[in-house]
């Protein structure tokens, strides 16, 4: 736990925006005022989310993608606090847990240069260290009977969140992920694109779903290694939304068939959504309200019992766009 920041009720206020007959999210959720004995505080608190931010792109970095998902985090907090508090948003249930600062780790990752294949590996060794303190934090979550609500970072983070998930359950949990990519690559070194495939081959990963793959970067051989496997199921984005092949109701209900009968985590990666700043940004993706039709669906069923959204990499311009979708993807979880 030497990572986590706990969210303090000095920077909520700073980030709060008042208004004179308004209630704001951020006023009603909870926060934690010490750092000691988080399993036991998260246990005691009648609470039913727990949202904490992963503010690294260290496993982008690794992936030779580009960085940005480290923004998140922050771009987050100051749109989220400043939603309407009300019967729909549910900011009583909600505890704001805080953030691991991997600062250190990002530093040293900036000077790194992944042309010269130690220094990429010296990159995905950090991935590794990241791996063990995400998997931490969520397992205490879990454990305390807590859904957690994971924002930021690269998709490597997937991986700490299914471990720590399966660990705090002593069984393996499936996974539905909402994606362009599978993020099921070669097991060579931790980072984004295999955090899956970890966690499938160290057997904390059992039924995985990838919902909207895109055919022009997934690799033939990827492919074929996905057909082999029973366990994985998916689809492609241009089976559902350019030639109508599949229908999408349809495809939502056979995922769910899937990877239902078991906890399953919720995995929304932003390179999946059209126009949307991110590591991987896509002209051609799902909409927003297509995307968060599909968080709704998903969020409904009893065995949900995560929520990750990673890969957007807002800047100062797209700030507060990103802001907002992640904001409406929480409360979607929320609400369901």
């Amino acid at each position: 736990m030497d990572k986590l920041v706990v969210f303090k009720n000095s920077l909520r206020n700073k980030l709060l925006n008042k208004r004179l007959g308004e209630s704001k999210f951020g006023e009603y959720t909870k926060i934690l005022t010490s750092i000691s004995n988080i399993y036991e505080q998260l246990k005691n608190l009648d609470v039913v989310y727990v949202i904490i931010g992963l503010p690294e792109d260290i496993g982008v970095l690794a992936n030779h993608g580009n960085t940005g998902t480290s923004k998140a985090w922050n771009a987050t907090l100051k749109v989220l606090l400043n939603i309407q508090s009300n019967q729909y948003t549910q900011a009583d249930k909600v505890l704001i847990l805080g953030h691991l600062d991997f600062s250190l780790e990002m530093s040293e990752a900036s000077g790194l240069d992944l042309s010269k294949e130690k220094d990429l590996l010296k990159a995905r060794e950090i991935v590794s260290k990241i791996d063990a303190h995400v998997t931490s934090i969520i397992n205490q979550i879990i454990l305390a009977g807590k859904k957690p609500i994971i924002i930021g970072g690269g998709h490597n983070n997937a991986y700490g969140n299914i471990k720590g998930t399966s660990l705090a359950l002593n069984k393996p949990i499936n996974v539905i992920n909402f994606d362009a990519h599978s993020d099921f690559r070669p097991e060579e070194g931790r980072h984004s694109g295999n955090g899956f495939s970890y966690a499938y081959a160290e057997g904390f990963l059992k039924n995985y779903f990838i919902f909207g793959l895109h055919e022009n970067y997934t690799s033939g051989k990827l492919f074929k290694s996905l057909n082999k496997l029973k366990s994985i199921e998916y689809n492609t984005f241009e089976s559902l939304e350019i030639r109508k092949e599949l229908k999408f109701k349809n495809e939502l209900n056979r995922a769910l068939k899937h990877v239902s009968d078991a906890p399953f985590g919720i995995e929304i990666d932003c390179d999946a959504i059209e126009n949307i700043p991110s590591s991987a940004i896509t002209p051609s993706g799902f909409s927003v309200n297509k995307t968060r039709r599909f968080l709704n669906f998903f969020a409904k069923q009893n065995n949900a019992c995560y929520l990750h959204i990673c890969e957007a990499a807002p800047n100062k311009k797209t700030d507060v766009k990103v802001g907002k979708l992640i904001s409406y993807l929480i409360t979607d979880f929320i609400k369901a």
